[in-house]
C-alpha cells in the first residue's frame, strides 16, 4: 500500500487474509470481494448495508464514539450489531439515537469465525424481538452457525466460562512449571477440543484482546459476588508479553513464534524464544 494511504491498514489486512492459517477464506481469491473503506471517505457506503457489525477493540469509549460517527449513515431498516466478546450491549446502545436502539444488539462470533460454530446473540431492553429472530435465521440458515441467546452480562456465556478456564489453566502452568506446548497437547484434542488447546488459542485470539476480556471480569466482579474472583488476576506471562508488544498471531510473536519451519515457545525467565 501507498505510505500514508487512508486505506493502508485495511488493504494490508485483506492481503493478510490470503496467508493466514487456518485459512479464513474458502477461496483466497475471494479477498477481492471485500471492499476496502475508511471512516473519512466512505461512510456513505453504510447506507447500502442491511447488517453492520462493529468489531473494533474492546474499549467502551472507542465503540460509543464510533456509533455516534456512523449513526447518521445507517439505513432505516438496517441492523447494527457489536461483535464485542463481553462489554455491556445496553451501555453501548446509549450512544445511539432512539430510532436506532430497537435495531441494535450483540452478535459475538468466535475466532477463527469461519471454523467456530458458536455465535452468541445478546439483546438490550430496547432491542426489537424481530431483530434477534431475523439475525438468528440468517446466522443459522445462511452462515450455518449455531446460536445461543445470552443475557447482557459481563463476557456473556462462552467467555465467562472459557476465560475463567484459561486463567485457571495458566495458574496451574505456573504452579507446576509446565511448558506451553505440553499444556496445549493436554488441553487440545485429548479433551475433545480444538488442537490449539490453551496458549495457541490465546495467540490466535490476540493477547491484547484476551487482556481486555480479562479486564471486563476484573472490572465487573468482586470477591463479594464471585467466589472465583482471585483467579481473574492477569497472569505475569501475559503482562510480560503485552509489555514486549508480543500480541500473538497478529505480530507473529506471542506464546509461540514461528521461525522458518520451527515453532519456538516463549520462556518467561529468559524472555526469549
Amino acid at each position: 500500500p501507498v505510505p500514508g494511504a487512508k486505506n493502508g491498514i485495511v488493504t494490508r489486512a485483506i492481503d493478510n487474509l490470503k496467508k493466514l492459517k487456518p485459512a479464513p477464506l474458502g477461496l483466497a481469491d475471494d479477498a477481492a470481494l471485500i471492499q476496502a473503506a475508511n471512516y473519512e471517505e466512505h461512510l456513505e457506503l453504510l447506507k447500502g448495508c442491511d447488517l453492520i457489525i462493529e468489531a473494533i477493540a474492546e474499549r467502551m469509549d472507542w465503540k460509543t464514539a464510533l456509533y455516534e460517527k456512523i449513526a447518521p449513515f445507517v439505513a432505516p431498516h438496517a441492523i447494527v450489531a457489536s461483535n464485542t466478546s463481553g462489554l455491556s450491549i445496553t451501555e453501548m446502545s446509549q450512544a445511539l439515537p432512539e430510532a436506532l436502539k430497537p435495531r441494535f444488539c450483540g452478535i459475538h462470533f468466535f475466532n477463527p469465525p469461519r471454523y467456530m460454530a458458536l455465535v452468541e446473540l445478546i439483546n438490550t431492553p430496547s432491542t426489537g424481538a424481530d431483530v434477534l429472530d431475523t439475525l438468528e435465521a440468517f446466522v443459522t440458515s445462511t452462515l450455518g452457525k449455531g446460536v445461543i441467546r445470552a443475557f447482557d452480562t459481563p463476557n456473556f456465556v462462552a467467555n465467562r466460562i472459557g476465560i475463567a478456564g484459561m486463567l485457571a489453566t495458566m495458574k496451574e502452568v505456573e504452579n507446576f512449571g509446565l511448558t506451553y506446548d505440553v499444556v496445549d497437547d493436554l488441553t487440545g484434542k485429548r479433551l475433545g477440543r480444538a488442537s490449539s488447546g490453551t496458549f495457541r488459542t490465546a495467540d490466535v485470539v490476540g493477547l491484547d484482546t484476551l487482556a481486555h476480556v480479562i479486564k471486563t471480569l476484573q472490572d465487573n466482579f468482586s470477591p463479594a459476588n464471585d467466589p472465583f474472583y482471585p483467579g481473574f488476576a492477569t497472569p505475569e506471562v501475559l503482562q510480560t508479553l503485552l509489555a514486549m508488544g508480543h500480541l500473538g498471531q497478529k505480530t507473529q510473536t506471542g506464546f509461540y513464534q514461528k521461525v522458518g519451519r520451527d515453532i519456538l515457545r516463549f520462556d518467561l525467565a529468559s524472555k526469549a524464544y
